[in-house]
């Protein structure tokens, strides 16, 4: 017999028949099989609130509790729900039946830490925007910028990124095209807080990392709107004003007075390349500073990771890639250094694994960067969704492993973000 079961009313031994209520089309649930603890743990994180169970292949839901009686007191309690066979006597009631050990998860579920990080980023990446917008609008207003004023933010942006890079970076990364010029500035801080981490800069090094990356594109606030906003490629012409912008920003943080010399020249030079094809001044090599060299790698990145009008992001993972084969464009032990930052498999990369699962990428874990977290949830070979289910490959029982990235666009799966996202 089906039924339909709130998912707070679900237990292990029911048999999963389908998806109830608002996750009636969800895409990632395989339909039939006995649900376990951790089946159970994972719906509910992914914000499924009804079932349809089949009660003639596995436990049927116990009935509710009566209400308490009138004038029963403050403190009644509603006896447990009993099964059928714990029939008591009428006129004593039994004691509470004793819990069951809980089931074997049927997933290693991912770090408390990271769920919890993920939550505080998205509100600390509403705040950065917020301050981004605020700061391009006294540019535009001909209003001094005062760069000690966004060190607060910087600060906790930073404290985020030390207790786990992978969240804040993750979310920083999610962006719709018409918000892109502010949050852009705001996964870049992150992704240069990460990256001074990883080279080992002193605090007021690591400081100045993420108030140059905050800072980096104050310039474009200079940019004649219909231009910065075109959906569209530019032209020549437009290219050759947008190209204004590292100049319009350093001097804009000049007049502020209170700039340090790394925020000014990462403002100045964040699209200089090691090769000298760069641009305002066509630095090349050791010309280049490496707090500058930093700034190109992490401006690079956030851009091409993210939806533009004109052109669809690429996953972490292929922009990785793609950055690699850009010969002369990156400083080699800057540019490694970041790989590490982020992982050779970011947050949210689509993998293919050797028992032909297909998964997302949770966290980059404490070992090997080819053994990060994953999220599991379809069968690349018979081409079907299956079950969620998280694993740890660096774990020592997993016997699974990477066997290639895979291309999301190819297999047509545009929220993939919401997999990674519902921890």
């Amino acid at each position: 017999m089906l039924k339909p079961v709130p998912i707070e009313r679900v237990v292990p031994g029911m048999w999963f028949h389908r998806l109830g209520g608002s996750g009636y089309h969800h895409a990632f649930v395989k339909n039939g099989f006995l649900l376990e603890a951790g089946d159970i743990l994972l719906l509910a994180q992914g914000g499924i609130d009804e079932l349809i169970i089949d009660t003639d292949k596995g436990l049927d839901v116990a009935p509710e509790a009566p209400a308490p009686e009138p004038n029963a007191g403050d403190e009644a309690q509603a006896a447990l729900p009993l099964s059928p066979a714990q029939t008591p006597a009428p006129e004593t009631p039994p004691p509470p039946p004793t819990a069951p050990a809980p089931a074997a998860p049927a997933v290693l579920a991912c770090p408390s830490a990271i769920e919890d990080e993920i939550q505080s980023a998205r509100r600390l990446v509403q705040q950065g925007k917020e301050k981004v917008i605020a700061l391009f609008g006294d540019a535009r207003l001909g209003r001094a910028i005062d760069p000690e004023s966004v060190m607060p933010l910087v600060d906790a942006i930073n404290a985020s990124v030390g207790r786990h890079p992978d969240a804040f970076i993750s979310v920083a990364r999610l962006k719709s095209h018409d918000e892109y010029t502010y949050m852009h500035s705001v996964a870049v801080c992150a992704l240069m807080l990460a990256l001074a981490r990883r080279l080992g800069l002193d605090e007021a090094g690591v400081r100045d990392a993420g108030a140059a990356g905050l800072l980096h594109d104050l310039g474009k606030a200079a940019m004649p709107l219909e231009v910065l906003n075109k959906p569209g490629a530019l032209s020549d012409e437009e290219f050759r004003i947008m190209k204004a912008h590292p100049q319009r920003g350093w001097e804009m943080l000049k007049l502020g007075g209170t700039a340090s010399e790394p925020v000014l020249d990462v403002a100045l030079h964040h699209h200089e390349k090691i090769d000298g094809s760069g641009y305002p001044h066509g630095l090349a090599g050791e010309a280049i500073s490496r707090m500058a060299k930093m700034g190109a790698v992490c401006d690079v990145y956030d851009a091409i990771t993210s939806n533009r009008p004109y052109k669809k992001a690429w996953g972490p993972a292929e922009s990785l890639q793609r950055m690699i084969g850009w010969k002369g464009h990156f400083d080699p032990e800057v540019f490694k250094a970041f790989v590490r930052s982020i992982g050779i498999y970011p947050v949210g990369a689509l993998v293919r694994l050797e028992s032909e699962r297909l998964a997302v990428v949770l966290d980059q874990g404490e070992g090997s960067l080819l053994t990060p977290k994953v999220r599991v949830f379809f069968n690349a070979r018979k081409r079907e969704p299956i079950f969620l289910k998280d694993l740890d490959l660096a774990a020592a029982d997993c016997g699974d492993r990477i066997v290639g990235l895979e291309s999301a666009e190819k297999w047509n799966f545009p929220h993939l973000d919401k997999l990674w996202l519902a921890q």
